[in-house]
């Protein structure tokens, strides 16, 4: 899209101007200035950031010497360029200020006699001036605004998410696309007037392919890159950042990473972006050092700068992706693995763990969640089978069907709501798969069907039983690290109180394996499931059967034990060392101060010292701050989160705490403020669930989930040309 003067009065943008448009600055100081100069009372309450990021001022407000060409290419201001040329008809100036009128219009016909000149000189593939710059032939001209075109229909496909290729032959129902739409498009944009690509494609044949899959695989490369540009300098001017891997995801037949990255901005807003895809294939060595490659090569991050580390994978995966984070860890140390604050910790704990019943209850629960979401009836449904099986009981029917309307299998106690649930949830599906009334459709039937059958057998309801009990005793510390700052503070030094527990549990593992089992079988009977050992389990061992296995010494060797074996290890490698000493250090948080009464020891934060600007000052500086809040403000409201902290106007004179504030802001298991889920995250969601496994791009679906950054077509030309300089302007693509 153009970009347009945010100069009052000034018309002008760019896709119009051989001028150049240059960025508010981040500065806000300069910034400030700049929203004066040219008179814009709007824009005063918008912050530099917003204003770096949606709005520009032509070359036409800014002395020439101020503007530098730093190749035939780039046009860019000085560090401390002021715009002060500006003609606002509706402001009067006393008589006395004649002379700086005639300053004023002096300056605007000196401008516009160089942009006369400068229009005879060539056009920079970004719309900015090119003063002194190598000739640029007419041909050279439309080259660059051919590949403009294809770039625009490019991006348009990704943001609409429409696939590359089109549906294929082997679906003969669907119509509405041809074999390629982007070729498809491209004829399109002719037949509306595109002069350049008529031009380009006059001559060629009916069938003619008007880009190969080279040239349009190396375009998408370009534009991916081109759109991550200005993510990727404020990451680095951030330093610090932290990792987040999520669920593998087919693309192209092979497994991908989706990669987010936190950091802290220039405004100190806690930001969570979606940086890419990375291909998962090979061994746990060469993944993690692809990865670690990937994120200094191609993005231009140091891996020594990462201070924490996430994983989110559920399945046959997500033992080999911990390991990959695992050996990110021991490569670089600081870089904590951390629970994702995105993710309740029970289920985290549930998903990281390979065995078959388990994995059956965590497919099952993502099917109920899938199902109901299809139908507002199917929730009406469950609700009167709820009012069935809990007549007598309407607090606790009316509690349960307030918990149906919100997604309970994701939380900290989906397992005890199963449980509760679990009579109604299987009376629900037998109805919907009977049908009598046939108020269902055959899919919602057979869904229905597919989900009974899951609940009705006695691996289920037992694997259900013992999630539920053994992670009783994580619940609570889980839903305080996703809760305030100083519950997530609390929550660090109860972990021991929580692994004393569980291996409580361990220790007397036949005493509490007896108790769950009964409650497994009380609850079966109630459903009329008979008791059993899995069907798989017999057809595994056969050959080595002798003496007859019971129900319960099964279940407890193969379930019971590796369920809290798995639970103590996980917690263990989660919070580690270094990352109990990180969550101790938001004790300079001045809220967590004054609720420890200012009695806080600050050495945990010793492990970031190499980080710090000052870092022989910091115990100085830390008594400082401690003093500071506990002496000087009395009757103040102490600020609560990181965030409140480093907006304070005075957090710059403790340049070391401000630091360590900002590298713990980006742990992934602090939440995110005032929402759960980042805005990068949900749109990758809906990408997913929106697009078949054969349609996607990666390079499409970054416009897609990053449709709230802006792009620059005539950067993505002016990249494509330095790239691939040899290419053919004079001849039609093959």
């Amino acid at each position: 899209m153009p970009n347009f003067c945010a100069a009052l009065h000034c018309m002008r943008m760019s896709s119009h101007s051989v001028l150049a448009f240059f960025r508010f600055p981040r500065d806000p100081e300069r910034c400030k200035k700049w929203v004066e100069n040219c008179c814009r009372s709007d824009l005063k309450d918008k912050t530099p950031e917003h204003l770096n990021k949606y709005h520009r001022l032509c070359a036409r407000h800014f002395e020439p010497d101020l503007i530098l060409k730093t190749s035939p290419f780039r046009t860019v201001l000085k560090d401390t360029a002021i715009p002060t040329i500006f003609d606002h008809p509706t402001q009067k100036r006393p008589k006395n200020e004649s002379t700086g009128d005639e300053g004023t219009r002096a300056k605007v016909q000196k401008v516009e006699e160089t942009q006369e000149v400068s229009k005879e000189a060539p056009e920079s593939a970004n719309g900015q001036e090119s003063d002194g710059g190598p000739q640029v032939t007419d041909e050279e001209k439309e080259h660059k605004e051919y590949l403009r075109s294809l770039f625009d229909i490019l991006v348009m496909m990704g943001r609409q998410n429409i696939p590359l290729h089109g549906h294929s032959e082997k679906d003969p129902k669907s119509k509405s696309f041809t074999a390629s739409n982007f070729q498809s498009l491209l004829e399109y944009r002719i037949s509306a007037g595109d002069e350049v690509l008529r031009r380009k494609f006059e001559d060629s044949a009916v069938n003619f392919e008007y880009c190969s899959s080279a040239q349009l695989q190396q375009m998408l490369e370009v534009s991916e890159k081109c759109l991550l540009e200005d993510l990727l300098v404020e990451m680095k001017e951030a330093c610090f950042f932290s990792l987040i891997m999520d669920n593998l995801i087919e693309i192209n037949g092979e497994n991908h990473l989706p990669l987010f990255i936190r950091f802290v901005d220039q405004v100190s807003s806690l930001r969570e972006e979606f940086l890419g895809f990375i291909r998962f294939e090979g061994d746990v060595e060469s993944i993690a050092q692809s990865l670690s490659s990937e994120i200094s090569e191609r993005y231009g991050l140091g891996m020594e700068h990462c201070r924490g580390q996430s994983y989110f994978c559920a399945g046959v995966y997500a033992f080999k992706v911990k390991a990959v984070a695992v050996r990110l860890s021991e490569q670089f140390p600081l870089a904590v693995l951390t629970p994702n604050s995105a993710h309740s910790l029970n289920i985290c704990l549930a998903n990281s763990m390979n065995f078959t019943s388990v994995q059956l209850v965590m497919s099952t629960l993502k099917k109920i969640d899938a199902f109901f979401s299809k139908s507002p009836l199917l929730q009406n449904q469950l609700e009167n089978a709820i009012s069935i099986y809990y007549q007598g009981n309407e607090e606790k029917a009316a509690a349960l069907k307030e918990v149906c309307h919100t997604n309970w299998t994701e939380q900290h106690d989906a397992f005890e709501l199963a449980v509760d649930l679990l009579e109604s949830l299987l009376l629900c599906m037998d109805s919907v798969h009977d049908n009598e009334e046939f108020k269902w459709s055959d899919e919602l039937a057979h869904n229905a069907f597919v989900i009974s059958e899951a609940l009705s057998d006695f691996e289920f309801v037992m694997a259900l039983v013992i999630l539920k009990n053994t992670l009783s005793f994580s619940r609570a510390f889980g839903k305080n690290l996703q809760g305030q700052t100083s519950e997530v503070f609390s929550a660090a030094s109860s972990l021991m109180a929580v692994l004393h527990s569980v291996n409580e549990v361990l220790e007397n593992i036949e005493v509490y394996h007896e108790f769950w089992f009964e409650e497994a079988v009380n609850l079966a009977a109630a459903l009329e499931i008979p008791v059993k050992i899995p069907r798989l389990f017999f057809r595994k061992q056969r050959s080595d059967i002798g003496e007859e296995i019971q129900p319960e010494a099964y279940y407890k060797l193969h379930l019971t034990f590796p369920v809290v074996s798995h639970v103590i290890k996980e917690l263990s490698d989660f919070f580690s060392e270094n990352h109990l000493k990180a969550l101790q250090s938001l004790s300079l948080v001045p809220a967590i101060m004054g609720q420890m009464k200012f009695n806080t020891e600050e050495t945990s934060a010793d492990i970031y010292k190499d980080d710090l600007p000052n870092p022989d000052t910091l115990p100085t500086e830390l008594n400082c701050w401690k003093i500071k809040w506990k002496h000087g403000t009395k009757n103040v409201v102490l600020p609560a989160t990181i965030y409140e902290t480093l907006q304070l106007s005075d957090v710059k004179f403790f340049p070391n705490v401000c630091v360590l504030l900002k590298i713990l802001s980006c742990l992934p298991v602090l939440s995110l403020a005032d929402d759960r889920w980042s805005p990068s995250r949900r749109r990758l969601m809906a990408y997913l669930q929106d697009t078949p496994p054969k349609h996607r791009n990666k390079s499409l679906a970054m416009f897609n989930i990053n449709c709230g950054l802006g792009h620059n077509l005539d950067s993505m030309v002016d990249t494509y040309l330095k790239l691939y300089p040899d290419k053919d302007q004079t001849e039609t693509p093959a």
